[in-house]
C-alpha cells in the first residue's frame, strides 16, 4: 500500500464519578454527545435478536423428550419466565435504569429505521465515511478537465445510420478522465472493501481511542465485589441440573443480562443429547440378607432439594456380596484379586478422592474386575470432619452430605456419548449410537451416598474376607475394624432406575463483542451454569464473576470503547454430564473455530479458597505472570505472582476436567482454566450452597473480586494487544520439559530405550531422539519467530505510534501464524487422534485415559507406552515429531 500511516490516538477513559451508573439520562445523553462529537461512538447500539425463545436454533413448542421421576420434566415456557421474572425482581439493577431506557428507545427507532433491525457494524460507519469522501472526490475529478480542454484536440464522429446522420464531439480529455475515475473507483471499493489495507489502520485508530493503560486501570479498579455477590445470590436461590427448568430459568436470566449490557448480538443454541434423572422410587441400596442385619440406606441428605445420584449411570437393580474395594484404582481391585477375593457378582464400596481422582473410571474398573454394581461414598479423611469441623460449623463435608457426578467416561468420549465426532442439533440425522453401545457410558449401576450410611455397610463387612492394609483404613468413625469382604459377605441390593431421555434439549447462551479490526477472529470466554444443586462453588463462582465481566464489558461499550478482536461470552449447558454443551459447540463449528478462534478463556469452579492455580497452554505463561503482578492478595499482603513464586508454581497441563477440552483438544484453539482453590469442601452435595459460600468459602468475596480483575484484564490483552501477548518460546521450553517427563515414565514403564546411534535390536526399542530433535528445532524456530515483535515494537512506537499498511498486513499475519500453531498440532490426517480415544487430536495435550481429571502429555505415545507395544511407541514419537516440526516450520513463513 506504500507509505500510508495510522496513528495510535490515546484519550483518557472517564473518571470513576463520570463513569458510575446513578447519572440521570440527561447526562448519559450528554456523555454519549460529547463523546459522539470526538469520534469514539463507534460500536452498534442493537443486540441482536435471539435467545432461548428466539435464538439460531428456536426451542419447539413442547420441547424434547420428557424427563421423569422426581419431576425433572422438560422445562415449560410459562414455568421458566415465571421463575426469570422472580430473579429479576429480587434485587433489580437500579443503578443500570436510566442507561436500559435509553438503549430501548435507540432499538425503537433502530426497528423503525431498518424493519427487521441488526447489529450495525464498524464498516458500516466506516464505508459511510467513505462514501461521502469518495462523493467529494468525484465531483473534484469531474472539474479537473475544464481548464485543460482549451489545450486538447477535439475530435468529431461520424455515425452512419442509413440517412440519418449523428455527429458526436467529445472532448478527448473527457473521456481520459472518466476512464481514469471510473478504474480509481474500482480499485478503491476493492481496497477499502475487500482488501481492508486501508481500514486496518482507521479500525486500530478507532480501538485505541482510549489508551490501553486508561481501560486496563477501570476494568481493574470497576469489578464489584458486592454485584458478585448478588450474581451468586441470584445463582444458588434453586437447583439447575443440566437439561431441567433451573438451567433452562438461569439461562433466559443470562440471556437477559447479556441484552442489558448491549452486547452486539445475543443468541442461543439448542442441542439434543443423551441425559437420564431417578425415576421415583427408582434408587435404593439395602443389605437384604442375612435377615438379622436388614437395613436401608437413606441416600438423601437431610435438606433435600435434589436427588442423590450419579448422572449417566446405568440404570439397573442388581444384588450380590458387598466387597470393599479402597478408591476403586485398578490397582486396588488387582490386589483384591490377587489376595483372591473374587468380584464376580459382587457390589463393589469404593471411596472418593485417592488414587483414582474420576468416580466414572471407578465404576469402569469395579465393572472390569466383574463386579455387578458399585457404591462411591465420601469419607470423611478425605474431604469430612477429619479434615476439619464440618458444615454447618466448617467447610468441610457434613455426615449426611452427598457428593454427586457423572460417571460418563470423559477421558475416553467427551460430550454427547451417543454422538461422538459430530454435534447433536435439532436437524441432525446422523445415526446416533444405542446407550449400549456407547464407550462413554458404564454399563453397571452406581449410587453415591454419605459416610453415615457407608458407615453401616462397612460393619457389616466385619469377619468377611481380609483385614484392610493400613493405607485402605478411613476415617469413618464407630468402625472398629476394616475388612475386604468376600463371596460370603452380606447381600446388598442396589437399586437405580434411571428414566432415559435420549433427545433431551439443553440451550447454551452466546453474546458477542463485535471487534473493530478483525471481526472474525474470536477470543472466547465461558463458564457453564448447570450443577447438581444449588453449586455455589461449582459453577456459581465462576458464572457470578463472569456476569460482572459481561457488565463491566458492557459499560465500556457505552463510552465508545470496543476491542480489536470479537470477543464471544458464552454460558455452557449440560457440563456436568460430560461437558456436553460446550464439546456440541465446538463439534457444530469446528472449521470455523480451527480458522478464527484466537483463545478460549475458562473458569469452572472460580472461588472455593484462596489458592490460585492456572492450567493451560503454555502460549499463555508471560501474559499470566504479568497480570498475576498486578493483582494482590490482601490476606497475604503480596501480589499474588509473588505468592506464586514463593510456592514454585508453574502452570499446569490440560487434562479432561472442564469446558476447555473440546477448544484445546479438537478445535486447536489455545486454553486456559484458572481459578481460587483449597481445602476440600462439599462438592456436589446441596450444602455447597450460599450460606457455605459467604461462611467459609469467601465470606468478604475478595477473592471473587480478585478472579474477577483477572480475567478481565487477560480477556483485554488478548482481545486489545495489537500483538498477541503469546510467548512461543515459553512454549518451546516446556515442550522440552514434556519430552524429558515422557523419557522418564517410559523407563518407569520398564520401556527399552535405545541409544540414538543403536540398531534396534531383536526385542525391538524405542528411541527419543526424532522428539528431541523436533523440540530443539522448535526452540530456535521460537526465537527467530518473536524477534519480529522487537522489530515492530522499535518501528512502529519509535515513530510515534505510526504503523503502516504493510507493518500492519505484517502483524495480522504474525498474529495469525502464532494463534494458528495450536491448531497445527492437531493429528487431523487418517488415523489421526489417541488411538482409542479419536476425538482427541493434539498432539501434545489429552486427559490421561484412566485418570481423566489429569493431564497426559503425548497422550498417543503415553496410551502406547501403557499398552507395552513397542512399535506402535516408535510409530507416534515419529508421527509426533513430525507434526511438532512441521508447525514449527509454519511460524516462519
Amino acid at each position: 500500500m506504500g507509505d500510508d500511516k495510522h496513528h495510535y490516538e490515546s484519550l483518557p477513559i472517564p473518571t470513576y464519578e463520570e463513569a458510575t451508573s446513578s447519572r440521570s439520562r440527561r447526562s448519559v445523553e450528554e456523555a454519549g454527545d460529547d463523546a459522539e462529537r470526538q469520534g469514539l461512538l463507534g460500536r452498534s447500539e442493537v443486540s441482536g435478536s435471539g435467545g432461548i425463545h428466539g435464538g439460531t436454533r428456536d426451542r419447539e413448542e413442547g420441547g424434547g423428550g420428557g424427563g421423569g421421576g422426581d419431576g425433572y420434566q422438560p422445562p415449560t415456557v410459562e414455568s421458566a419466565r415465571s421463575s426469570l421474572d422472580y430473579l429479576g425482581s429480587s434485587a433489580p439493577n437500579s443503578a443500570r435504569g436510566s442507561m436500559e431506557q435509553l438503549r430501548r428507545e435507540i432499538d425503537e427507532m433502530d426497528i423503525e429505521d431498518m424493519g427487521q433491525g441488526g447489529a450495525r457494524r464498524g464498516r458500516s460507519q466506516l464505508g459511510h465515511r467513505f462514501s461521502k469522501r469518495l462523493n467529494d472526490f468525484t465531483r473534484t475529478l469531474s472539474a479537473i478537465h475544464l481548464p485543460l480542454r482549451q489545450y486538447l484536440p477535439t475530435v468529431r464522429f461520424t455515425i452512419d445510420l442509413g440517412r440519418a446522420r449523428t455527429h458526436v464531439q467529445k472532448n478527448a480529455c473527457m473521456l481520459v478522465l472518466r476512464l481514469f475515475a471510473v478504474i480509481l473507483v474500482v480499485i478503491l471499493v476493492y481496497l477499502f472493501f475487500f482488501s481492508d489495507l486501508f481500514s486496518f489502520g482507521n479500525r486500530l485508530n478507532m480501538a485505541q481511542a482510549y489508551s490501553p493503560a486508561s481501560v486496563e486501570n477501570y476494568v481493574q479498579g470497576h469489578i464489584n465485589g458486592t454485584r458478585i455477590a448478588e450474581n451468586l445470590k441470584k445463582l444458588t436461590n434453586f437447583p439447575h441440573m443440566a437439561g431441567t427448568e433451573g438451567s433452562f430459568v438461569l439461562g433466559e436470566w443470562i440471556e437477559q443480562e447479556f441484552k442489558i449490557a448491549g452486547l452486539d448480538e445475543v443468541v442461543s443454541e439448542e442441542f439434543q443429547v443423551y441425559l437420564n434423572y431417578p425415576t421415583a422410587d427408582g434408587r435404593r441400596v439395602a443389605i437384604v440378607d442375612p435377615p438379622d442385619l436388614a437395613w436401608e440406606a437413606t441416600l438423601e441428605e437431610d435438606d433435600a432439594q435434589a436427588p442423590v445420584f450419579h448422572g449417566h449411570s446405568k440404570s439397573g437393580n442388581v444384588t450380590g456380596p458387598l466387597v470393599y474395594a479402597n478408591y476403586g484404582s485398578r490397582q486396588d481391585f488387582k490386589m483384591l484379586a490377587d489376595l483372591g477375593i473374587s468380584l464376580d457378582g459382587a457390589i463393589a464400596l469404593v471411596r472418593y478422592y485417592g488414587t483414582e481422582t474420576d468416580r466414572a473410571l471407578k465404576v469402569k474398573a469395579a465393572e472390569l474386575a466383574g463386579a455387578a454394581g458399585c457404591i462411591i461414598y465420601s469419607d470423611p479423611a478425605q474431604d469430612g470432619f477429619v479434615q476439619g469441623p464440618a458444615y454447618p460449623d466448617g467447610r468441610f463435608m457434613p455426615a449426611d452430605g452427598v457428593q454427586r457426578g457423572a460417571v460418563s467416561l470423559m477421558s475416553w468420549v467427551v460430550g454427547d456419548v451417543l454422538t461422538p465426532g459430530f454435534a447433536s442439533t435439532p436437524e441432525q440425522k446422523k445415526q446416533r449410537l444405542k446407550p449400549e453401545e456407547s464407550p462413554g457410558l458404564v454399563q453397571i449401576p452406581s449410587l453415591p451416598i454419605a459416610w453415615r450410611d457407608a458407615q453401616r455397610l462397612l460393619n457389616a463387612l466385619r469377619g468377611h474376607g481380609l483385614l484392610v492394609p493400613q493405607d485402605w483404613v478411613g476415617g469413618v468413625p464407630e468402625v472398629d475394624q476394616w475388612w475386604t469382604g468376600d463371596a460370603q459377605s452380606p447381600q446388598v441390593n442396589l437399586m437405580n432406575l434411571q428414566d432415559e431421555v435420549e433427545k433431551q434439549p439443553i440451550y447454551n447462551v452466546l453474546g458477542r463483542i463485535i471487534g473493530l479490526e478483525q471481526p472474525e477472529k474470536k477470543i472466547i470466554i465461558g463458564n457453564h451454569r448447570d450443577s447438581w444443586c444449588t453449586g455455589s462453588a461449582d459453577p456459581g463462582s465462576g458464572t457470578a464473576v463472569f456476569l460482572e465481566i459481561v457488565h463491566i464489558f458492557g459499560e465500556l461499550l457505552t463510552y465508545g470503547w470496543r476491542p480489536l478482536r470479537t470477543i464471544e461470552f458464552a454460558s455452557w449447558d449440560g457440563e456436568e454430564y460430560n461437558l456436553i454443551g460446550s464439546t456440541e459447540h465446538v463439534e457444530d463449528r469446528v472449521d470455523a473455530l480451527r480458522a478464527d478462534a484466537y483463545a478460549y478463556l475458562n473458569v469452572d469452579v472460580g472461588v472455593s479458597g484462596p489458592d490460585f492455580r492456572v492450567a493451560a497452554s503454555p502460549l499463555y505463561e508471560s501474559v499470566v505472570l504479568q497480570l498475576l503482578n498486578r493483582i494482590s492478595d490482601p490476606a497475604r499482603n503480596a501480589t499474588l505472582k509473588e505468592i506464586w513464586e514463593r510456592k514454585g508454581l508453574r502452570i499446569e497441563g490440560l487434562g479432561a476436567g472442564s469446558d476447555y477440552v473440546a477448544f484445546q483438544d479438537i478445535a486447536g484453539t489455545s486454553s486456559i482454566d484458572f481459578g481460587f482453590t483449597g481445602a476440600p469442601y462439599p462438592y456436589h452435595s446441596c450444602y455447597e450452597n450460599w450460606d457455605w459460600m459467604v461462611r467459609f468459602g469467601d465470606p468478604g468475596f475478595q477473592y471473587h473480586t480478585m478472579l474477577g480483575q483477572f480475567w478481565a484484564l487477560l480477556l483485554l490483552e488478548l482481545a486489545e494487544n495489537p500483538i498477541l501477548p503469546f510467548n512461543m518460546e515459553a512454549y518451546a521450553n516446556y515442550v522440552s520439559s514434556y519430552v524429558a517427563e515422557l523419557e522418564t515414565y517410559a523407563r518407569n514403564q520398564h520401556v527399552p530405550i535405545l541409544d540414538p546411534l543403536d540398531a534396534a535390536g531383536s526385542d525391538g526399542g524405542v528411541r527419543f531422539n526424532a522428539l528431541y530433535n523436533a523440540a530443539a528445532e522448535f526452540r530456535e524456530n521460537a526465537v527467530l519467530f518473536h524477534g519480529w515483535d522487537q522489530m515492530w515494537h522499535d518501528t512502529v512506537w519509535g515513530a510515534g505510534g505510526y504503523e503502516s499498511s504493510v507493518m500492519t498486513v505484517q502483524r495480522l499475519s504474525h498474529n495469525s501464524r502464532m494463534a494458528n500453531f495450536e491448531t497445527h498440532l492437531l493429528d487431523l490426517d487418517e488415523g489421526g487422534g489417541i488411538p482409542n480415544r479419536t476425538q482427541f487430536k493434539h498432539i501434545l495435550f489429552g486427559p490421561q485415559a484412566w485418570s481423566g481429571y489429569d493431564e497426559a502429555f503425548f497422550p498417543a505415545i503415553r496410551d502406547s507406552i501403557d499398552a507395552r507395544d513397542w512399535t506402535a511407541t516408535q510409530a507416534w514419537i515419529d508421527r509426533t515429531a513430525h507434526i511438532l516440526s512441521k508447525a514449527s516450520r509454519k511460524l516462519l513463513y
